[in-house]
Order: C-alpha cells, then sequence, then structure tokens
C-alpha cells in the first residue's frame, strides 16, 4: 500500500468517526508526517484537507494519486456542476460515491432559489434513513438556517442533522443562574408592563440585596415600593424563585424591544443553561420555551435564536411523547419558519394539529376554547377509567389519550388545523397566581380574538369548542369581530359551534360561591357566571339575535350529575336550563361537569357526535 493511500484511508477515517485501522507498521511510520486540517468556510462549504509534512527517505510518494484524493475530500457548493456528474468543471478527475453524491444534489437543490425545490429537498432528507453516521453530520455542519428548521418540522427527521447545541459561557464568577436570572430580569425595561408582570418581578427579585436595588434603579415594581408581605416570605427556594423570574420575562418577552433586551443580555444562553438543568421540572421548561417562542415572533431573533442551539432542542422536544412539551415545541418552530408558515403564534394558542410539515391541504380550522379552572390540553384528554389506564394502553393513542383532538380528531379529520386555546382562571381570588389579574370576560375575549387572527383563524371555514366559560369567551367573541370591518373574516368563515355545558343562563357555582364568599373570594369571572348578571343576560340577548341571523350550526351538550370541587363541595354546576342556547339541539350525558368534554373511548356517543357534527358540518369545505 502507497503512502498516499493509506494518507486516504486515514482521512476518510477521521471524517467518519470511524476507528483507525490496525496497521501498526504504516501507522509508526507516517503518524509524525501528515497533519489533518479540518475548517468551515463562509458559504456552508466543509473543507477537510491533510498536508504532508515530511518524508522519511524509505517511503515513496505518488503526488498524482495525492492530488486526486486531496479533490474528493473537498467540498464544493457554489463551484462544483451537480446536476450532471461528468462535468465538475476544473475538477474533472473528481470521482463522487452514489450515496455522497445524492447528499450533495440534495444539499444544492436546498439551496434553490425555487421555493418548492427547497421544500421537496428538505422532505427527501427528513425521510432518509439509509445514510451514513457522517453524511447525517456533513448536513448538519453545511445546511443554512431554513433547512435546518424545516428539518426540525418534519416528523420523521433523524436527530442526527442537528448538531448539539454550542457550549455555554461560563457562569460568572461567585454567582449562581439563578442570581444571573434575577440579574437579567433586573435589566430588563419596566416599561409597557401590566401589573401582573410587576409583581411576578417583584417576587422574583425579593431575594436580592438593597445595594442591586440600587444599582439597577430600584425600579423593580409598583414605583420602587414592592410588596409589603413580599419581603416577609423569608427565604424563598431557589426553584420558586426562577419560576417568579420566569413568570415575569414571559410577560416581558410579548414586548418586542423587551426581547431584544432579553437577547442582547444573553438571555438566550442563560435560559438554556436553566432548560438543561431542570429536566425534571416540566413547568420551568414549559416557561422556557413560552419565552422563545414570543421571541421567535420578532423575525430579527430568528438568527441569534438559531445560532444558540435552539432548534436544535426544539427539534428533540418536538419527539416527546409528552403532549405539553411536544406542542410548545411546535410554537417555537412554527414560528421560525418562515418557509411554510405565514401564521404567528401568539403565546397561548397551540397548534395540535398539524404539528409538522405536511403535504395534506388544510380546508377548516377547529378551535378549542376551555373553560374555569381548564388548560390548552387537559381539557380535553381522555375520561380516565382504572381499565384503561395501564401502562400498555398508553402506548395505543386509539385506546387512551391524553388530548382527544390531537390524536383522535386529528386521525379521522386530517385536512383540520386544529388549535387549542390557553388563558388563566381561578374560582378564587385568594389561588389567583397574581392578585391583581381580574380580567372580565369581555376583556379575555378581546384578548383571544386579537391572538387568534394574528394566527390566521378566519382565513379558512371554521367550528369553535367550547366548555362551560368558554362558550361565553366565544360568544363574546363572535359579537365583537360582527363589530370591526378587519375580523369580517371570522364571521363569515364560522360554521358552526359547540356548547359543552357552557352556563348560558348563568351557574349554580357563582351563587355558592358568594353565599361563602369569605371561604371562596370568588373570582371575576365566578362572579360573571352568576344568573343575576345583567352582562351575561346581556351577552346571552344580544348572541341569540345575533346567531338567529346567520347560518351557524349549533349543537349543545349538558350534563346530569354533579361535581365535587375540592373535597367537600358537590354541586350541580350547570343546570339542563341553563345551557339551553335558545337555538340548536341539546343533549343531556350523564357525566358530571368535568368529564362533560371528555369522552371515555373513541367510540364513546360524546366524542362520535362530536365528530358526526364536525364532519356535516364542514362537510363541502372539506369536498373541495
Amino acid at each position: 500500500m502507497s503512502l498516499a493511500a493509506y494518507c486516504v484511508i486515514c482521512c476518510r477515517r477521521i471524517r467518519t468517526f470511524a476507528p483507525l485501522p490496525k496497521r501498526d507498521t504504516y501507522w509508526r511510520e507516517i503518524r509524525n508526517i501528515i497533519k489533518f486540517t479540518g475548517s468551515l468556510i463562509l458559504g456552508g462549504s466543509l473543507f477537510l484537507t491533510y498536508e504532508v509534512l515530511a518524508l522519511k527517505k524509505s517511503l515513496t510518494l505518488d503526488t498524482q494519486v495525492v492530488e486526486r484524493e486531496k479533490m474528493k475530500s473537498y467540498i464544493y457548493l457554489h463551484q462544483v456542476s451537480l446536476d450532471k456528474r461528468e462535468n465538475y468543471g476544473p475538477f474533472s478527475t473528481v470521482d463522487i460515491e452514489d450515496h455522497d453524491c445524492a447528499t450533495w444534489l440534495l444539499l444544492r437543490k436546498s439551496q434553490s432559489d425555487d421555493k418548492a425545490e427547497r421544500l421537496e429537498a428538505v422532505q427527501e432528507m427528513s425521510e432518509s434513513h439509509h445514510w451514513h453516521d457522517y453524511q447525517y453530520r456533513t448536513i448538519a455542519q453545511t445546511c443554512d438556517p431554513r433547512v435546518l428548521i424545516g428539518l426540525a418540522r418534519s416528523q420523521e427527521t433523524d436527530l442526527r442533522f442537528f448538531l448539539p447545541p454550542p457550549p455555554l459561557p461560563s457562569l460568572k464568577e461567585d454567582s449562581s443562574t439563578e442570581e444571573e436570572l434575577q440579574q437579567l430580569l433586573a435589566s430588563l425595561p419596566q416599561t409597557d408592563l401590566d401589573e401582573c408582570a410587576q409583581y411576578f418581578t417583584c417576587l422574583a427579585l425579593s431575594e436580592s440585596s438593597q445595594s442591586l436595588a440600587a444599582q439597577k434603579g430600584g425600579l423593580w415594581c409598583f414605583g420602587g415600593n414592592g410588596l409589603p408581605y413580599a419581603e416577609s416570605f423569608g427565604e424563598v427556594p431557589s426553584a420558586t424563585v426562577e419560576m417568579f423570574c420566569l413568570e415575569a420575562i414571559v410577560k416581558h418577552s410579548e414586548i418586542s424591544t423587551h426581547c431584544d433586551k432579553i437577547e442582547a443580555n444573553g438571555g438566550l444562553q442563560l435560559l438554556q443553561r436553566l432548560y438543561q438543568l431542570h429536566k425534571d421540572c416540566p413547568k420551568i421548561q414549559r416557561n422556557i420555551m413560552r419565552i422563545v417562542g414570543n421571541m421567535a415572533l420578532n423575525e430579527h431573533l430568528h438568527s441569534p435564536i438559531n445560532r444558540s442551539g435552539w432548534v436544535s432542542i426544539m427539534a428533540k422536544a418536538m419527539k416527546s411523547r409528552h403532549i405539553m412539551e411536544a406542542s410548545h415545541a411546535a410554537r417555537v418552530l412554527a414560528n421560525l419558519d418562515r418557509e411554510t408558515v405565514q401564521e404567528k403564534y401568539e403565546d397561548g394558542v397551540y397548534v395540535l394539529h398539524p404539528q409538522h410539515r405536511t403535504s395534506q391541504p388544510i380546508k377548516a380550522d377547529v378551535l378549542f376554547i376551555h373553560g374555569l379552572m381548564g388548560a390548552a390540553f387537559k381539557t380535553w384528554r381522555q375520561q380516565d377509567r382504572e381499565q384503561v389506564v395501564t401502562e400498555k394502553a398508553l402506548d395505543d393513542e386509539d385506546r387512551y389519550t391524553t388530548c382527544w383532538p390531537k390524536s383522535w380528531l386529528a386521525k379521522d379529520c386530517p385536512a383540520l388545523r386544529i388549535i387549542s386555546v390557553e388563558y388563566d382562571t381561578t374560582l378564587s381570588d385568594w389561588r389567583a397566581r397574581c392578585p391583581m389579574e381580574r380580567k372580565s370576560i369581555a376583556f379575555r375575549s378581546g384578548e383571544i380574538l386579537r391572538k387568534l387572527r394574528a394566527a390566521g383563524v378566519g382565513d379558512r371555514p371554521m367550528i369553535w369548542v367550547s366548555h362551560s366559560m368558554g362558550g361565553l369567551l366565544v360568544k363574546k367573541m363572535l359579537l365583537e369581530a360582527s363589530k370591526k370591518p378587519e375580523m369580517s373574516t371570522v364571521i363569515n368563515n364560522t360554521r358552526g359551534i359547540i356548547f359543552y355545558s357552557v352556563p348560558h343562563h348563568g351557574s349554580h357555582l357563582a351563587e355558592y360561591s358568594i353565599n361563602i364568599r369569605y371561604l371562596l373570594f370568588p373570582s371575576l369571572e365566578v362572579k360573571e357566571l352568576s344568573k343575576d348578571s345583567p352582562a351575561l343576560k346581556e351577552l346571552q340577548d344580544d348572541f341569540l339575535e345575533f346567531a338567529k341571523d346567520k347560518d351557524f350550526q349549533v349543537l349543545n351538550f349538558v350534563e346530569t350529575l354533579p361535581t365535587y370541587i375540592g373535597s367537600m363541595i358537590k354541586l350541580h354546576v350547570v343546570s339542563v336550563e341553563s345551557a339551553d342556547l335558545g337555538i340548536g339541539a341539546l343533549i343531556p350525558v350523564d357525566v358530571n361537569h368535568l368529564n362533560i368534554c371528555k369522552p371515555k373511548t373513541r367510540n364513546a356517543y360524546l366524542y362520535q357526535r362530536t365528530l358526526q357534527f364536525i364532519r356535516e358540518t364542514l362537510a363541502k369545505d372539506l369536498e373541495n
């Protein structure tokens, strides 16, 4: 074997991270005379070269072979014509293996000026599962961010396409992650913040010294006075302080100029450190993803988000079996993907289907709006049964699911975009996460409507699905949209509404809470549900008159069993009379208020009747 040939073997072995051949004789002869050099140049081209530094007199060197093999070690994405393998410009002797040629063809295609070609190339990459390890790594090192984000949003993508995030900067001397998070929060502007953001800032920074307060100007909350009782908490656990910090930064990240400050002050790297430290705390990780997702709404921040390694982290999170983790990651990547996503998903708006890039045309939207004490995911989970909840059943989404719109409805109606909305609610001000947050139905409906319109809601035919107070929000949103010309498409494209135990005429929960107000301190939302609430009566009258003029299809479900509120209170939350909107079918179901929107199985009447309504109402739209 000639030295040149052996150099080529060594070079290829290093490039593919494979072990060197056990040729001790040759290795002892050449280990000190060959230098390998790797570098990454602009334009995404990877150069791997070697230099022969010295030769012993006993060895011979075929320079022509060396030169030919050297050319094979270079990658010329722009100079080399890959359309015709027989023509490589000045490098006519280049010999590329068939499987390597396919890799570079896809890379070139992914940089095409034609969008359709770029998308097709990314799809072909994501479907490649037979490549060598070095080929995935080569793509990872040479593709541009646009391709990387496309791969992250492709369902079957191999995670070897994604390089590990870059090393994080070291913590400052005598500093902890908690302290640096507090410093990041204290460095952010205090302008344009609501009272809850200021409240969480107070709690997060209450452990800081007065000297730090002086350095930062003392503008933490409420004019620098802070909350009197925040100082009485004493020593607050680190994880709690970090959670308060994150809650405040979530609010900051809703303001574009504050996002710039977070990035400029090293927030993306600090949040990544916190994300890695709290792998056992999903709530902290979700809040971090909320922040990154909000920052991704600003396109000028896409480059720093990508450079800091968040795309790789989100690609892995997208494959999680946990619906919340995968959905938060899907929101981040959708906001980064300007190739195939025109909509922007603000905090609290989650796409349950499709979460990946798909060739399936989306013809209609179904929107899920939860009620009191609900959430975007847990409200729509399957009703638990002991004989169903087993480890084996959990692996079979046809038998058990933690989110039936994502698992069942998406399979039965793949042409739908399924969106679930989340907002904070509480039964009692005593248990409110933020004691200053007292948002009325009118305020919340305006906020949610604005977010949904930013997500493109109204551009397609749609159906609203609501539970409890969520139905009142839907009614208010439609009334508000009917008054605004820019929201006219929301009205024109609404085909139907499903109400699960919506208290159109008030709820006994409000009456019960008010009677024992000193125990429950009923929240504003609960007070608005009272039967004698003027706002509720006005909403019902206005909506009934409005809906009769429209061609909305309506389906009402109502519970017949009482619900336990806590361990002591048993209450029939919504009566049959209150659930009767006045239009549409009214179907009583033998379940309680919490389970009225949680089918027991995929074959249960609750789900099958819901599915039938969606299919029939959207029949013409899904056929087109």
